[in-house]
Parts: structure tokens; C-alpha cells; sequence
């Protein structure tokens, strides 16, 4: 397969990702503000900055809005192209890495992609995200989970298959750890909190349905929501789709079937970097992330998932040149996308 093929395929998987989980976390917020009382500027601003931070774009947003009011922060995430991780952006970058491999992926999935992409372009969008956020919302994720059902059922399963494999599942542990840090801030630095209030329990029990996983964590637990038990069934657990274990457990065997390599074998950085956080997630208790800390252990995770990212670039992406300029280009391109 050529690299830039791979490339394409991996980053048009991580665009359809990203998208999906900004629209996830952008309606958990605005439906658990609903359940709020009227709360000032300032109240505002303290309630809205932490979903910006998730994203790692508070630098980006206050550049170019001076209060973090419900209408800046939605306007930043979902439609403001300034933004490289806005909903907008993810789904025309997700369109212009498909348009470039259209002979290598079904031409449902295109259609599908380009259908977004033609949508979130139209007046209809902004027409009916200001009479409907929610109906908005659940059109953006109906056509991810559509992408994701077409790219089961109608892509040969084969190395291409992997590559968006990979980007999604990274992609997706790294959102899941950022909805969870949202809530850092009402935890002491390390070690679990004795009890929490009932406003608390609202806002964990807004960072599981983002990620769709109130329903089985219910099942699992009833009606108790604490972060230890929230943060254990995000982070750890070997079944939930969208934990953090699940996610480079799949993201590690997409990589070992890219290159053939056995199991408990790696044959490139990539693989020894997800083989090695992967037996760090086996090995690890809920009690060992809070005497870490959860936000220092939720941004070690990101840093390792960056750092896989960039050993699959270097492995299977980059390849040398004969001049530096054109090196140069390739390597900027990329520090864009990430």
C-alpha cells in the first residue's frame, strides 16, 4: 500500500472521530446546562472553559473571543474553521483525505462523507442547529456511526481497513481521556474524594453519557455514580467500546496486523510503544490512576498516545527525500493535522 494512501485512510478515520466527539460533548453539556440554574457570566465562563480546555484549544479561543459564554464556546467547536479541531473542520478535512483515496474506499462511504460535509457547508445546518441543537447534534453522530457501520461491513478488511482502525481507536482513547478531565477539577490533586455532591454526580454522570456509556454503566453499577467508578469504566475497562483500554487494546492489533508481526512481538516503534501502554492498562487498578493523580495520569496517557501516533508517521508514513524542501513540506503538513 502507498504511504499516502495509509495516510489518508488513518487521518479521514481520526477527522470522523473527532467530529463525533465534539458533537457528543457539546450536547452532554448543553442538555446537563438545561438541568442548571441561571448562572451569571462568570458562572458561565467557569462551566463552559473546561470543555474548551479538553480539546487543548483555550489558547486558540481566547485569540479570538473575549468571554467563554455558551454561544463562543459552541460557535468555536462546531462551525469556526479558525479552529483545526472544530466539528466544521474535522468533517472537511475527513472529506478532503477521502476525496484523495475515493478508488480505495467504497463509494458508500464517500457519498456518506461528502453528504456531511455538504450538510454542515449549508444554510440548513445553521438553520437548524439555532432551532434545534439537539436534532443538529444527532445528525452529526448518526452519519459517524453510519461511517463506522459501512467501514465493517463494506471495506475489505485488509491493510487499508487497519489504517482507519488505528486512527479511530487513537482518536478515541485520546477523546475519552479528555472528557474525562473535564472533571478534574472538582477532585483534590491525588487520591480519591470521600464524597461528592449532588452537583458533581450530575456533571459524572454527563462525562458517561458523552461517551454513551451511561446505559451500561448503569447495568453494571445501578445508580451510583462516583469518579472512581466512572474513571475505572472509562479508563479500564476490557469491554465498554469507548475505554480507554478497549481502545489500544484494538489499536494494538490493528498495528500488529499492518505488519504481521505475533503477538507479544514488535517489529517498530509503534508497536512497542501501544504493546507497552497496553500492558501498563492490563496491570493497572483505578487506585493506582488517583494516587497518580487524574489529571497528571490522564495527560501522561495523552502524551503516550501522541507519541504512538508519531512512531506510526515515521514508520509507515514518512519516507525520506532527496531534498530538504520537500521534506520540509511534508513535515508541516503533518504537524497541522496532529
Amino acid at each position: 500500500m502507498l504511504s499516502r494512501v495509509a495516510n489518508c485512510l488513518y487521518w479521514l478515520s481520526r477527522y470522523i472521530e473527532r467530529a463525533d466527539n465534539t458533537a457528543r460533548i457539546v450536547d452532554v453539556n448543553l442538555q446537563l446546562l438545561l438541568e442548571s440554574r441561571r448562572l451569571d457570566p462568570t458562572q458561565l465562563a467557569a462551566y463552559w472553559m473546561p470543555v474548551v480546555e479538553s480539546t487543548g484549544d483555550q489558547e486558540t479561543f481566547a485569540s479570538h473571543y473575549p468571554l467563554a459564554t455558551g454561544e463562543a464556546v459552541t460557535e468555536f467547536l462546531l462551525f469556526d474553521l479558525r479552529n483545526g479541531n472544530s466539528l466544521a473542520t474535522s468533517i472537511s478535512q475527513a472529506r478532503e483525505n477521502t476525496r484523495m483515496v475515493r478508488d480505495q474506499v467504497p463509494a458508500e462511504m464517500w457519498e456518506e462523507i461528502n453528504r456531511l460535509y455538504l450538510f454542515i457547508r449549508s444554510a440548513a445546518a445553521r438553520e437548524l442547529w439555532d432551532s434545534s441543537p439537539f436534532d443538529f447534534l444527532q445528525q452529526v453522530r448518526s452519519s459517524s456511526l453510519t461511517f463506522v457501520g459501512i467501514s465493517y461491513a463494506s471495506t475489505p478488511h485488509n491493510e487499508g481497513w487497519h489504517f482507519i482502525q488505528a486512527g479511530k481507536f487513537i482518536e478515541r482513547g485520546d477523546k475519552t481521556t479528555r472528557m474525562l478531565d473535564i472533571r478534574h477539577a472538582s477532585l483534590p490533586k491525588r487520591g480519591m474524594p470521600a464524597t461528592i455532591s449532588q452537583a458533581d454526580a450530575l456533571g459524572w454522570s454527563a462525562v458517561l453519557r458523552s461517551c454513551s456509556a451511561w446505559d451500561a454503566y448503569k447495568a453494571l453499577h445501578g445508580s451510583e455514580v462516583h469518579p472512581r467508578l466512572v474513571a475505572e469504566y472509562l479508563l479500564l475497562s476490557d469491554e465498554f467500546p469507548r475505554s480507554l483500554k478497549f481502545c489500544v487494546d484494538r489499536l494494538d492489533n490493528s498495528l500488529r496486523a499492518i505488519s504481521g508481526v505475533a503477538p507479544r512481538r514488535f517489529s517498530n516503534d509503534a508497536e512497542k510503544l501501544s504493546g507497552r501502554l497496553l500492558a501498563e492498562l492490563q496491570y493497572s487498578t483505578v487506585e493506582d490512576v488517583f494516587e497518580i493523580g487524574l489529571h497528571d495520569y490522564l495527560d501522561q496517557i495523552q502524551i503516550k498516545l501522541n507519541l504512538v501516533g508519531d512512531a506510526l508517521f515515521k514508520t509507515y508514513i514518512f519516507q525520506p527525500f532527496l531534498n530538504l524542501e520537500d521534506e520540509i513540506l511534508v513535515q508541516q503538513e503533518y504537524q497541522q493535522q496532529q
